[in-house]
């Protein structure tokens, strides 16, 4: 009896400990299946009833019929989508590049030290902090061919006045340059943080060398903050893509559709022409586009990276 009593107490413990372990084994799902619910309706929803209306002729104040890829088929001849394709590459580029190289110019200039210069800097940054349809709205006000401040300072100094926004030569220029306008502190706040880690030993070794101030940025600088300069250029490329506040409270696609930009003509479709189904294609097809881009920066940053760490 005495020597059954510790095998059977053994026995009762090792069942009570494994009772005890899958009674308290953590269980996560409680917490991923809000998370799994809110994405859902969020994200995969919305995208699947999109990819399900493009597929569908739907009109409102219609009835709604099956058409495959009819909707699909009519954008790849319709010449008003392929201007609006033009027109958002032409913008996304100019709202890229310009506010990059003003960007860096600007982080360079304040990464140096004067009187005032937090002052300065705070200043600067001001435009980022407006709201974008207020700035469209004062910007146009300023752009107007006969009471706007912008012609009146060029008649001050002998140049005629110019038409900006209400002309189509000038109407995607003037808009990148109130885009310029407004991102190019966030451009500068990036670079300006890269530009803060970078070591000063290196710059020091070169001016003993005899390094100007270019060979010291173009062999230095530049590649110390290349990361930070491809996540601002990721950040504003997806900035400028997505641009319809500004453009919409400016020209709503004016003058005619020489500023209509694919996220204007998708707008007009689906909510002024009223054609869902074929608005929800134009929707499919930008978003394809914004992922083929998204993926050729991610490949740049991961090649930056790579030379980065071969160069370290």
């Amino acid at each position: 009896m005495s020597a059954i009593a510790p095998e059977r107490t053994g026995a009762t413990m090792q069942a009570i400990g494994e009772s005890q372990t899958i009674r308290l084994a953590p269980n996560y799902w409680p917490f991923v299946v809000p998370a799994l619910v809110v994405v859902g309706a969020v994200i995969v929803f919305p995208w699947a009833f999109t990819l399900w209306m493009s597929v569908n002729r739907w009109t409102l104040g219609q009835s709604r019929s099956f058409a495959g890829m009819e909707n699909y088929l009519r954008l790849a001849s319709d010449p008003r989508f392929w201007e609006s394709l033009v027109h958002t590459l032409t913008y996304t580029s100019l709202s890229v590049a310009a506010p990059m190289f003003f960007g860096t110019v600007a982080a360079l200039i304040f990464d140096a030290r004067f009187p005032l210069r937090g002052l300065l800097r705070g200043v600067f940054v001001m435009p980022m902090m407006a709201t974008p349809v207020a700035v469209a709205l004062v910007w146009t006000m300023m752009f107007h061919p006969q009471l706007g401040v912008l012609n009146y300072l060029l008649s001050l100094i002998g140049i005629p006045a110019q038409e900006w926004i209400f002309n189509a030569k000038t109407v995607i220029p003037s808009l990148v340059a109130v885009e310029t306008w407004q991102w190019t502190p966030l451009v500068m706040l990036i670079v300006l943080g890269g530009l803060a880690s970078v070591p000063r030993e290196p710059f020091e070794s070169a001016e003993i060398d005899g390094a100007n101030a270019w060979q010291q940025f173009r062999y230095l600088t530049l590649p110390m903050i290349a990361p930070f300069l491809m996540i601002a250029l990721i950040i504003r490329t997806i900035d400028a893509l997505k641009s319809f506040d500004i453009i919409y409270a400016m020209t709503q696609g004016g003058p005619g559709t020489a500023s209509e930009t694919i996220n204007i003509y998708l707008y007009n479709t689906a909510f002024s022409y009223y054609d869902i189904g074929y608005g929800s294609a134009i929707a499919v097809v930008f978003f394809i586009v914004i992922v083929a881009l998204s993926f050729i920066l991610l490949m740049l940053r991961q090649r930056s990276q790579w030379i980065d760490a071969e160069g370290k």
